[in-house]
């Protein structure tokens, strides 16, 4: 059975008001008639609770679920009465701390998701910081922004991006991949994070220097938060990490670990562009920080249900950097982070 609801026993921060009701209203467009799934844990009780009070509002029909009453973590599957009550909603949300080990289960859920049509709303890691700033966006002007830059980019067959901290990167494109808009207004056929604001596609090709000064993503952003005094340089030649270097050697080497799990995990499977104007500068959190307006990189999984690309991986790390210059074929779309389109 779904878990009582939350907020019987948890306060309603008023503050965590506003970023609920974007999400629940204006990002998930959550209607009465509609059913809706929350999966939350013990850490993320507070905001749940404002996102539960907002779809009481609404007036829909819902299940709540906390984590650690339904399996020990890390999990090493999403329990299946999620995922069988998540099959059964048109809406859902994932609002909960990542723990080592968990992608699986995430890819398990996001499984369902894609192959029922859910709009589904992806927290990974929301905190308070983050419900204040990113979630606090006019999302339907952050989606415009995207609507403009994706019309650029889906002519683009080469973009270049460079940093005054080292990043001199090119990335080649397909018509055969997909750009995909993630700008936090989410439709059955794309679920997104939250908050939202990106265009990404998988690229055909990539080479080039990616200095990784803002944060890099799942369990090793929590390790080791923002990355400015002591980036990681990764070198990519033909889409695959050629070196890897930083004075941080731990991040380093934990980084390699990562990117080293199968054959695809070293491989560039996303290239992305953040369009959420809310997000001004790096927190530590890689579910705000990739939506900065600039470029960031994934290694390993490429969304190929989406994209369209034709191999998969089991991992998936993104790559954030500073202060970015873009080029669509030449023609400069950013300066110094801010955009010209």
């Amino acid at each position: 059975m779904p878990d009582r609801p939350i907020i019987d026993t948890v306060a309603i921060d008023p503050e965590l008001v506003p970023g609920a009701r974007n999400a629940i209203r204006i990002c998930l467009r959550l209607k009465p008639e509609e059913r809706i799934t929350i999966i939350t844990d013990e850490a993320t009780a507070d905001i749940a609770a404002a996102l539960e009070a907002e779809i009481a509002e609404v007036g829909s029909d819902f299940s709540l679920f906390v984590l650690e009453h339904h399996a020990r973590r890390p999990l090493t599957g999403m329990p299946e009465i999620i995922l069988e009550d998540l099959a059964r909603s048109q809406v859902s949300i994932f609002a909960a701390q990542t723990q080592t080990g968990e992608l699986g289960s995430r890819i398990q859920m996001t499984a369902v998701v894609n192959k029922n049509g859910i709009r589904h709303g992806h927290m990974v890691n929301i905190n308070r910081q983050i419900m204040l700033e990113g979630m606090r966006a006019n999302f339907l002007a952050v989606d415009a922004l995207s609507q403009r830059l994706l019309a650029h980019a889906r002519d683009a067959k080469r973009i270049t991006c460079r940093t005054p901290h080292g990043t001199d990167f090119e990335a080649e494109f397909s018509p055969a991949l997909n750009w995909v808009k993630t700008s936090g207004i989410i439709t059955p056929e794309k679920w997104g994070n939250l908050p939202g604001g990106e265009i990404f596609t998988s690229p055909f090709n990539s080479n080039g220097i990616f200095v990784v000064d803002g944060v890099v993503g799942d369990y090793l952003c929590e390790r080791y938060g923002d990355l400015q005094d002591n980036p990681l340089m990764i070198e990519v030649e033909n889409n695959r990490i050629r070196s890897l270097k930083s004075e941080n050697k731990d991040l380093r080497d934990d980084f390699r670990l990562y990117t080293s799990t199968d054959e695809n995990s070293n491989r560039v499977g996303e290239f992305a562009i953040g369009t959420n104007t809310a997000c001004k500068h790096v927190i530590g959190n890689i579910l705000q920080d990739e939506k900065i307006p600039g470029v960031h990189i994934a290694f390993g999984h490429p969304y190929a249900e989406h994209t369209g690309q034709n191999w998969i991986s089991k991992t998936h790390i993104d790559c954030v950097g500073r202060d970015f210059d873009i080029w669509f074929d030449g023609e400069q779309v950013m300066q110094r982070g801010k955009f010209l389109v």
